[in-house]
């Protein structure tokens, strides 16, 4: 038995981690929750919807004493936190989970850059894996670290990576046009995810210096075999969760929608969790939503030789929590899909 050690499980990410794993037929386990909010208290008393399925108590984190009783930690902490719990976890021989950006981006510069904040283990981001199974399988199969992706960039991967592998696109001129809903933002209240803010109301953020830019850059230039750049414009929408994202590619050569279809059932054939659906039939959140799935659909617009590629995901669950499930599946040599494939939660 793999005993699983949640660091902040009383956050959204956590949370949904808890649940997932509250019905995983394998030999994961949680034994250790920890929450500084909540030390003390049941962790079914603070999230009710775990009540019958947890007996665990929050615990105040002892990072020193995590050795001796988990195999893996999952830190669902804030970056500029991780990187702060990672090496002495390391140290201790411990294999960590991380859902924070402290080792996503493997440029130091460019994520100080970009997180105004410096960082201090610099010498492990070589060391991690970024948590994409559909891209780095084996690698996560032996990884230490695994740095789990962030919700838009797992998005925008999925939806242009099946055409970023070949020369067929222009590389200079990738949209990325995301819509989310307001629980990636975390639990705590602010004014841009108050109730009264949001309902009936939807805003884009962060135009051009949203910190998931250089992740998705980064990755698709790794598919590309040469740098890839982006225009990423996130947006809030008065939903709690799940994200839509739409993604434009300027094509070098005329294909059909048929034909790019084509080209995206035969790269994600063998992907249990992406579906690719037929012509004519777009992604929708609801569909995905409390699963692990990422649904992707298309259309050739021949005017201006775009492909629109459309990837709808649950934030909390492929672009979070159930990733890293898929990847600790991975890492302890379970079948990938164990505890995972559950429909989404339509209407």
């Amino acid at each position: 038995m793999t005993k699983i050690g949640i660091v902040g499980a009383s956050g959204y990410s956590g949370s949904e981690l808890l649940r997932f794993l509250a019905n995983h037929p394998g030999e994961l386990q949680v034994a250790l929750c920890t929450s500084e909010t909540y030390a003390g208290q049941r962790v079914d008393s603070v999230l009710p919807h775990l009540r019958g399925f947890l007996s665990l108590d929050f615990e105040a984190l002892d990072i020193n004493s995590l050795k001796a009783k988990v195999d893996v930690v999952v830190l669902a902490v804030p970056h500029k936190v991780a990187m702060e719990f990672v090496p002495p976890l390391l140290a201790q021989g411990l294999r960590v989970v991380d859902f924070s950006a402290d080792y996503r981006l493997r440029d130091v510069d460019t994520y100080e850059a970009w997180y105004h904040v410096l960082h201090t283990s610099p010498a492990l981001i070589s060391q991690a894996v970024y948590g994409l199974p559909e891209r780095y399988r084996e690698d996560i199969r032996t990884a230490r670290l695994v740095a789990n992706p962030g919700c838009y960039p797992t998005s925008a991967i999925l939806a242009a990576m099946p055409l970023l592998d070949s020369c067929a696109v222009a590389r200079d001129s990738i949209i990325v046009d995301s819509k989310s809903g307001i629980s990636g933002a975390g639990p705590k209240p602010r004014d841009n995810t108050h109730y009264p803010n949001r309902e009936s109301n939807v805003v884009a953020y962060n135009i051009g210096v949203h910190r998931h830019t250089p992740e998705i850059e980064q990755e698709l230039s790794a598919v590309a075999a040469e740098p890839v750049c982006v225009t990423f414009t996130p947006h809030l929408v008065p939903m709690t969760r799940g994200i839509l994202s739409t993604v434009y590619l300027r094509l070098k050569q005329e294909m059909s929608t048929e034909a790019v279809l084509e080209r995206y059932a035969a790269f994600y054939a063998n992907e249990p969790f992406v579906r690719v659906l037929p012509a004519g039939e777009y992604p929708q959140t609801k569909a995905v939503l409390g699963s692990n799935y990422c649904d992707i659909g298309l259309e050739m617009d021949a005017r201006t030789n775009r492909v629109v590629v459309m990837a709808a995901i649950d934030n909390l669950g492929k672009g979070a929590a159930g990733a890293v499930v898929q990847n600790l599946n991975l890492m302890f040599g379970l079948p990938e899909t164990e505890g995972l494939q559950v429909p989404g939660l339509m209407p």
